[in-house]
């Protein structure tokens, strides 16, 4: 165990001191726990090092809001206790961790397996609603719905108590942590980077995963040079719960077969001592998908940056991806030029200031609206406002301090139309 300044990490090691290191990784709502089952056998050969996510299973709660500040916080924990290369295993947005190393620090990295893993997590829009449910309703609607992103339905019927000590990890996390890990999902996107990729690596997904399944596996075996891809039968999301014995195996053998020391041979491979026979779990490699084209940048014109690309990024980041695809399919030879204006000028000169954050951006926003009385863009600047982190409760605050200074009846309007989008957009899933 450990004691955990802010920029660190909270973490635990079993197996040899003097062993190399295999770090594991946890998804989102999880914690270390979610490794138990492969200690046992990892730790005979390996220093294993897992470590939680902030506010996870009891880690302080220093919210990290961006794939490389989490990727940041491990190396600064590494560095502590002198640990310079390792193996690095992590499942979703652990995995997303991993692949940022990789990238950027593919000196540390020996060896990398990526479990349930995606290069980029669904959209940026799914992961900032996701954020403004807990924000609204606390974890408990992401516990509940916990079993059946995670399990098959037969091991989730067969295996009551899994379900419940899933469902309390959630229950037990910090949530502004969770929201932050939201965001950090919400902006993750490494499409165009896989191809930097050098390590050796596996990408492990269970073959009934239905976040991030076997097609998003396939792409990042697509991407990535010389990947190889493991599908585990009978397996959802948390494959190394649901099929530890498989996972083991499929761990082991990548690790003990492609651990890469630049020291060590002319090919820089070394071979881990044997095991002895093991059994061989099945591990079809499936064929690879095409990966989407990079998006090409916008024009950037001479001396001063183009605002333009910064001011697409935030717009779509405040009000939704679709939203704005919706805005920009729309736009035609005589809307076209409006468009473009907002986006450099109103999303890419102004929201981008450092002056004020995004909430308080939204709040005089909302603010501003409800005196012009343009009730259409409230709605959406409403949904907005849930997603840069005002809570309904600081919503309704901001619309009473406009009754006083803009006017009873536009208030009243403005309370309406707000009321439905909070209704809707806070609204549990299913």
């Amino acid at each position: 165990m450990s004691e955990t300044p802010p920029k660190t990490l909270q973490y635990r090691m079993d197996g040899p001191e003097d062993a190399p290191v295999l770090i594991l990784g946890p998804s989102l709502g999880t914690t270390w726990h979610m490794w138990d089952r492969q200690v046992p056998e990892l730790a005979r050969q390996w220093r294993v090092f897992r470590f939680d996510l902030p506010g996870h299973g009891g880690a302080p709660a220093h919210p990290a809001t961006s794939v490389p500040e989490l990727a940041q916080r491990l190396l600064a924990t590494l560095d502590g206790l002198g640990i310079q290369r390792f193996g690095y295993v992590g499942c979703s947005i652990a995995g997303a961790v991993g692949a940022e190393l990789a990238l950027r620090r593919p000196d540390r990295i020996a060896s990398l397996a990526l479990v349930a893993a995606s290069p980029r997590f669904g959209t940026a829009d799914e992961f900032r609603q996701r954020g403004v449910i807990v924000r609204a309703n606390g974890l408990d609607p992401m516990a509940r719905t916990a079993p059946e992103r995670w399990f098959t339905p037969g091991f989730a019927a067969a295996q009551p108590a899994i379900v419940e000590w899933a469902v309390q990890m959630v229950r037990t996390t910090d949530p502004g942590c969770y929201i932050a890990a939201c965001e950090a999902l919400a902006a993750f996107d490494i499409r165009a980077e896989l191809g930097r990729i050098t390590v050796p690596t596996l990408v492990l997904v269970g073959a009934e995963d239905q976040v991030t399944g076997p097609a998003e596996a396939r792409t990042l075996v697509a991407g990535i040079p010389d990947a190889r891809l493991a599908l585990v039968p009978g397996a959802s999301h948390l494959a190394p719960v649901e099929q530890p014995a498989a996972v083991t195996d499929l761990l082991v053998h990548h690790f003990a077969t492609a651990w890469y020391n630049p020291s060590d041979t002319a090919t820089g491979l070394t071979v881990m001592p044997d095991l002895g026979n093991r059994p061989s779990v099945s591990a079809t490699v499936g064929p690879v998908a095409e990966i989407a084209p990079a998006e090409q940048p916008q024009h950037v014109t001479s001396g001063r940056a183009d605002p333009y690309e910064a001011g697409m990024l935030v717009r779509r980041q405040v009000l939704g991806d679709a939203h704005v695809d919706r805005a920009m399919d729309a736009a035609d030879a005589f809307s076209g030029d409006f468009q473009e204006l907002i986006t450099r000028y109103a999303w890419g000169e102004v929201w981008t200031r450092d002056g004020l954050d995004r909430r308080m951006r939204s709040a005089v926003t909302l603010t501003a609206l409800v005196a012009g009385g343009h009730l259409e863009e409230l709605a959406f600047h409403t949904r907005a406002a849930l997603r840069n982190g005002l809570t309904p409760a600081e919503i309704k605050e901001v619309l009473i301090q406009s009754a006083v200074y803009c006017g009873v009846p536009a208030a009243n309007s403005a309370f309406r139309v707000a009321r439905t989008v909070i209704q809707e957009e806070t609204r549990p899933e299913a």
